[in-house]
């Protein structure tokens, strides 16, 4: 064996390399199980800061710890810091951590929108629509299609786009005198500016955000695609709202409340004169008396003076007679406005209260006052410049926070705010006098200037201050405030505080992001999902060594300190290159433990056929080796393309499978071909012989002869067969698609005790109903797993897939496995079907819910999945894509290597027909 001592050298050097990324892991585990053993004995200042963490106390201790020491170095002897351990250990996927995966997606069209400074040329937003009609949820430019459709609609030189985009943005970039394309191209670099712009800032936020380890990468196109994964994070409602805020900050002056009475009379009346306005469903008007009793029938009498509230008639409201939702319906046509919009009295003088709220809406009845509040003649009895906006947060004037409150905002002469956030120089979070958390923000020289003129001008008045189109806070102006300071109430937690601050200060995103795809994986699936994958790799891991040594004798060991040093090497590359290790990436790990005893395997079988041929034991060795080595790069070199090809074209866990197969590739090699040859060669050396097989295992299978080729008629009756009957079935039946090709969501629910499927689906079908009344059927299916007994489901839906309001759907959700979870209320929830009410009842169910809710979406639920259509129709394409050019690579691998395209033809088709056998039997069965 040639260059021998150059081959001990790079082993070397790799194993100390490997040895030295893998320390990290170690180090980093051993701080957290040093922060463990702290929580026994804690410090003064742990416990003190453990009682205003807002978070279990065990936790709070192990993270004061952690923070105490995460820049200090570990030790003497080791200078790297925890922090440094965590930033180079082993990087776990989210199917093994549990944690939050989010494809995020900058549109284009909104960023083209912005750009126009939201145009309201006629053929400018009738090129958007038909561009968006025309990409539908494709992958082609939006850019090319909308310049194409603006051509279309005004081809004349002075309708073109250069008139559209000439806005003060952008007015050094595009001149009258420019034509489509070069405006386009423009455009283009806008776009990605944009993007570029939105990635920095959310990998700003999420660097701020105090996760470990996250992850934040973006597409190298325009197609504005940023990935995020977030592992161990504990509440997704959090990090949805973190990404998808756009952070436009804005500083408005308010009307007062009765600035605005008669209009609401206007509307009111309006809406009860004309019928065909008042369309609103029992449903929409139904008040459940559990969540909405807030005024009592006496408070409601005990002063007639106000004519408004004797209008609403509340003690419709709280009357527990069969005849309520008559009364209510009653209310809803007497008084259409007021049975969304209850207005802003005092409930003892019956009075207008002062300030911009004008009234409280439910929060199931927003979408129906919008329609009101947006409609062009309801429009016309108020002032120009006024403008509605919600409360971020329900009203803490309510027994049940299920109401909003409706400000009356004042635009400027343009139609916008007074101010905007761009004036925030910095932001931060602190405790005001109330005990309550507050956001400080002070402002650049030209913000303090205008924030002293806005002031002043507002004395005695409130200025909202509005974030992302909701209103945080509406201090009342007491005095002129100079300097540029201003602060943001609304009874904040903590993390509520600390994100919005994270929030102003990365920046304002240029255009919103829209999650399109998101996996939520629960710690306890993920900890079920290290232990199973770890038991699947020992499991093989052994069965493997066991029978090399059984089989090959001696040359079986040889072959098993190669394997152990190339798993080793396959986990110490993870560490180096900062890799994810996923739970497809074990079975691609696993995967290469059976390509490199193949390697092993083809080289010992050839040495023994040299043996059996009366050649000495060194020569055998030689020749064996030396008549394998086409064979095995043969074998790894396709693997190795496929591999590269599933890389590219992948996501999510095929990428993570990829990314472990390939590295596995080219360890194995080394470890197959070279560690085992230095090992032998040492044994030889040493004056040592070395054996390739056992008394049960010399000979076997040398004189088996079957005749394949002339029985292969039989198979090609079988093969075809099979082939027909799936192309029918494809033809039929089609595929059972998953969520990641036809977009969806799927949710694994664990539930107590083994649930019936079909009774679980009818009441998930009865709760999954659109506004059109369309019910949508989910798939239900055992999900087992190593714990389980079947009482884990996975549930499959595309019900409101377009949706953004994820919150919503697991409300659903939720209702429609209520009655399989613990329930000592069925009873109750059974009598509420009825025509009578009852109060009492329906307090023990909101109860009930109030409680159990949060349980099931924290422990029921153990993952849950979101496709949007644009990423599945992505991911069918890229499926295609890795069929053809791995078929492609082979074809042409074989031809280079052989000379011969029959070979290649012959390959390729016989791998094709393998394609068609496994996709026939996914649609037979």
């Amino acid at each position: 064996m040639q260059n021998r001592n150059f081959i001990k050298i790079v082993a070397i050097v790799f194993a100390v390399v490997c040895l030295f990324h893998l320390s990290f892991t170690w180090v980093a585990d051993r701080v957290e199980e040093d922060a463990i053993d702290y929580t026994e004995n804690p410090s003064k200042e742990a416990k003190e800061y453990a009682k205003n963490a807002g978070i279990e106390e065990l936790e709070a201790l192990k993270k004061f710890y952690l923070d105490s020491v995460r820049n200090k170095p570990v030790s003497n002897f080791f200078p790297y810091s925890y922090a440094d351990c965590q930033a180079r250990e082993i990087n776990l996927g989210l199917d093994l951590k549990g944690g939050m995966n989010v494809t995020l997606e900058i549109k284009v069209v909104d960023v083209v929108k912005a750009l126009s400074n939201q145009n309201k040329d006629e053929a400018f937003i009738a090129a958007i629509a038909n561009a968006l009609k025309v990409k539908g949820d494709g992958q082609g430019n939006f850019l090319t299609i909308f310049a194409k459709e603006y051509e279309e609609l005004a081809p004349a030189p002075n309708k073109g786009l250069s008139i559209i985009f000439s806005t003060p943005d952008l007015k050094d970039k595009v001149k009258f005198t420019q034509n489509n394309k070069q405006v386009i191209e423009v455009l283009t670099k806008e776009v990605e500016k944009a993007i570029n712009t939105s990635f920095e800032i959310l990998r700003t936020r999420i660097d701020r955000f105090g996760v470990i380890q996250p992850n934040i990468r973006k597409s190298n196109d325009i197609a504005g695609r940023i990935f995020v994964e977030l592992p161990g994070i504990e509440d997704p409602t959090r990090a949805r709202k973190l990404l998808k805020s756009t952070a436009q900050l804005e500083f408005w002056e308010t009307y007062e409340c009765y600035e605005l009475f008669e209009a609401l009379e206007s509307t009111n009346n309006f809406l009860r004169e004309t019928t065909e306005a008042v369309n609103i469903e029992e449903d929409s008007i139904e008040v459940k008396i559990a969540e909405a009793v807030v005024v009592t029938k006496e408070d409601a009498t005990e002063d007639k003076a106000s004519d408004l509230l004797a209008e609403i008639e509340v003690d419709a409201l709280v009357d527990d007679s069969a005849a309520n939702n008559l009364s209510l319906e009653a209310s809803a046509t007497e008084n259409p406005l007021y049975a969304l919009l209850y207005p802003n009295v005092d409930q003892q003088t019956g009075q207008l209260n002062s300030g911009p709220v004008v009234g409280y809406c439910a929060i199931k009845d927003t979408a129906a006052l919008n329609v009101y509040l947006k409609d062009d003649k309801i429009r016309e009895f108020f002032e120009d410049d006024v403008k509605f906006a919600y409360s971020v947060k329900p009203s803490q004037n309510f027994e049940e926070p299920i109401f909003l409150e409706l400000f009356a905002l004042k635009s400027g002469r343009n139609g916008k705010s007074s101010m905007e956030g761009d004036v925030i120089a910095s932001a931060s979070a602190q405790i005001n006098i109330q005990n309550s958390w507050e956001i400080s923000m002070s402002m650049n020289k030209d913000g303090a200037k205008d924030w002293k003129r806005l002031t002043a001008d507002n004395i005695g008045k409130s200025v909202a201050i509005v974030l992302d189109g909701y209103v945080y806070s509406a201090p009342t102006v007491q005095a002129e405030i100079s300097g540029g300071r201003s602060q943001i109430t609304g009874n904040f937690t903590v993390n509520e505080a600390n994100d919005l601050v994270n929030i102003l200060e990365a920046g304002k995103l240029p255009a919103p992001a829209h999650i399109i795809s998101e996996a939520i994986v629960g710690p306890s699936l993920g900890k079920e999902a290290i232990s199973s994958g770890l038991t699947s790799f020992v499991f093989a891991l052994l069965l493997v060594l066991a029978y090399m040594i059984f089989y090959y004798n001696g040359a079986g060991v040889v072959s098993s300190i190669a394997l152990l040093a190339n798993i080793f090497f396959i986990f110490g590359v993870l560490s180096s290159l900062g890799a994810v290790l996923t739970l497809p990436g074990i079975a691609g790990i696993i995967l290469t433990i059976g390509m490199s005893v193949d390697a092993n395997v083809l080289i010992y079988e050839r040495i023994r056929e040299e043996l059996s041929n009366g050649k000495g034991l060194r020569l055998a060795i030689e020749d064996g080796y030396n008549n394998a080595y086409s064979s095995i790069i043969d074998a790894n070199v396709t693997t190795l393309l496929t591999g590269i090809i599933l890389y590219t074209f992948g996501t999510g866990p095929i990428k993570g499978f990829a990314t472990t197969l390939i590295i596995g590739i080219l360890t194995s090699l080394f470890a197959a071909i070279f560690i085992t040859r230095l090992v032998i060669s040492y044994r030889l050396n040493k004056g040592k012989t070395i054996s390739f097989s056992t008394k049960f295992t010399e000979g076997a299978f040398k004189n088996i002869n079957f005749d394949f080729i002339g029985k292969r008629k039989r198979f090609y009756i079988l093969s075809s067969v099979i082939v027909l009957i799936g192309i029918g079935s494809l033809a039929a039946r089609g595929l059972h698609l998953g969520v990641d090709f036809e977009g969806g969501r799927t949710y694994v629910v664990r539930f107590d005790d083994t649930v019936d499927n079909e009774a679980l689906k009818s009441a998930l079908t009865d709760v999954f109903v659109d506004e059109d009344g369309l019910s949508y059927t989910p798939q239900v299916t055992t999900y087992d797993c190593a714990t389980c007994d079947g009482n884990q489901v996975k549930i499959s839906t595309s019900f409101m897939i377009k949706s953004k309001e994820d919150q919503i759907i697991e409300g659903l959700l939720y209702d429609g496995c209520r009655s399989f979870l613990p329930n000592e209320i069925i009873s109750i929830l059974e009598e509420t079907k009825g025509d009578t009410l009852k109060k009492s009842n329906l307090l023990d169910v909101s109860s009930y819910d109030k409680e159990m809710k949060p349980k099931f979406l924290s422990e029921y639920k153990m993952s849950s999945q979101k496709v949007g259509p644009t990423i599945a129709d992505g991911i069918k394409t890229a499926a295609v894509w890795s069929i053809f050019f791995s078929l492609l690579v082979i074809f042409l691998y074989i031809l280079l290597r052989f000379r011969k395209w029959q070979f290649s033809l012959g390959a390729v088709v016989a791998v094709f027909h393998d394609v068609l056998i496994v996709l026939s039997i996914f649609s037979i069965f």
